[in-house]
């Protein structure tokens, strides 16, 4: 009998068997770990969401979270459903079959990694962990995290991985905001500590994924994570140099692309824009280029893919200057309208945005500086500073419109009738004032 879509009723869990009150736990409940319960859920697992932020467990519990349309749907069934719970008592940990942890790994100002968040996690699963669970670790991290984190401390407490309880690395594939990739779609990759670890964790994640895929350690598997980023952090810095290159010599950069894109084999597209934000790409390459240093390693084709990402709303902002130069304007005295701040369209996110930057070098180049973003009231920038959203665009009247962010559901039209419109998407050669970044 499938068990996708299944009533509580009608549900038949293994793990019932075994005393666990939960199919699984998923710690963190943020844009990797809400919609994963929600997969998991979806596939008849009787799962608890644990957040310690009860501020987030409102949002959550009144739908208020950003998620997918289909998602959404999703989550309106969960919360009726008592096979689906959440709470932010970390002490029901122990009551699961199996422990997914997915909690951010951001890198600070100076672009190390910042891994209290990670740390107090895994000690929070180490200190309720009972034999014959699961452990499953999937934030982005340095390889040996899974053994330094959650092996090492077990082994302290007297659990061994492989024998009293099961460990794996299994990176999370989530894209925030795309709903062309299916979770169930998108293969797992999974690492375990012993065969045996590999082999419940498999079955854990087989439950909702229709592929796994095993590496022989959770070495293995966390290299994976960091390699699939890198490629994507280089990649990207490199069609942002294609942009500057094609704008030199006087063509557009995505005519560029999307002529070379209709290659079927050795070619994969990448676009331009004002820089990378998000949990992933500003942060993950971070991760291995720290641990590299520490093993006196150097990588420089990712170190200069790095700084080249790290630079670019520095770039924009000098973008701006030299646009409003050409126009016989100043920065200083100039009104720039910086249109969309999350990292990318449609979604709530703000985390690593290259438009915080940006505000933020404007302001401290006295700069009279407005945004205009639906999806957000308000913005507290690096230094402390709050800048509330503009309603009406059209009225700021900017002398520079610059275009970071392009939500699908946001009018743009407005923007014919600007004088200097600065064009970070790529995407709008249509409008008369447009200038590409």
């Amino acid at each position: 009998m499938s068990l996708v879509g299944a009533p509580a009723s009608m549900r038949e869990s293994p793990s019932a068997e075994h005393g666990f009150a939960f199919d699984i736990a998923i710690v963190g409940l943020g844009y990797v770990g809400l919609p994963t319960s929600l997969a998991l859920h979806a596939a008849g697992q009787r799962v608890l969401g644990v957040d310690v932020s009860e501020r987030r467990l409102t949002v959550i519990a009144e739908e208020r979270a950003d998620l997918l349309d289909s998602d959404r749907d999703r989550l309106a069934v969960a919360l009726a459903d008592p096979g689906f719970e959440m709470t932010s008592d970390t002490r029901r940990l122990s009551t699961a079959a199996a422990v997914l942890i997915c909690v951010p790994t951001p890198v600070d100002h100076y672009l190390i990694p910042d891994l209290r968040i990670l740390e107090s996690a895994c000690e929070t699963v180490v200190a309720a962990t009972v034999p014959g669970q699961v452990l499953l670790l999937t934030s982005t991290t340095y390889v040996g995290t899974t053994r330094d984190m959650l092996v090492g401390p077990l082994n302290a407490r007297g659990l061994t991985a492989g024998r009293d309880v099961f460990v794996a690395f299994t990176p999370e594939r989530i894209d925030p905001g795309n709903d062309r990739h299916a979770q169930e779609d998108v293969p797992r990759v999974v690492g375990g500590v012993t065969p045996e670890c590999a082999k419940r964790a498999s079955a854990v994640l087989g439950s909702y994924a229709r592929n796994v895929h095993i590496v022989p350690s959770p070495d293995a598997a966390e290299m994976t994570k960091l390699l699939e980023n890198t490629f994507r952090a280089v990649n990207i810095a490199l069609a942002n140099e294609f942009a500057e290159i094609c704008q030199v010599m006087g063509m557009d950069v995505i005519d560029v692309i999307d002529a070379a894109a209709t290659k079927p084999y050795g070619f994969m597209p990448f676009f331009p824009g004002p820089g990378v934000g998000g949990h992933c790409i500003p942060c993950d390459p971070q991760y291995l280029l720290w641990q590299l240093r520490r093993e006196r390693l150097s990588s420089p084709v990712i170190e200069q893919a790095m700084a080249a990402i790290a630079g670019r709303p520095h770039r924009v902002v000098s973008r701006i200057r030299e646009v409003l130069s050409n126009a016989g304007r100043g920065l200083a005295d100039a009104r720039v309208l910086v249109v969309g701040v999350a990292y990318k369209p449609d979604v709530e996110d703000l985390r690593e945005s290259p438009a915080l930057e940006v505000l933020s070098e404007l302001i401290a180049d006295d700069v009279t500086v407005a945004y205009y973003d639906p999806l957000f009231s308000s913005v507290t920038l690096a230094e402390g500073t709050t800048l509330i959203g503009v309603d009406d665009p059209a009225g700021f009247q900017a002398d520079i419109v610059l275009v970071h962010t392009a939500h699908h559901s946001v009018d743009l039209s407005w923007l014919t009738d600007q004088p200097l419109v600065l064009d970070a998407t790529y995407r709008l050669s249509h409008l008369p004032n447009r200038i590409a970044l």
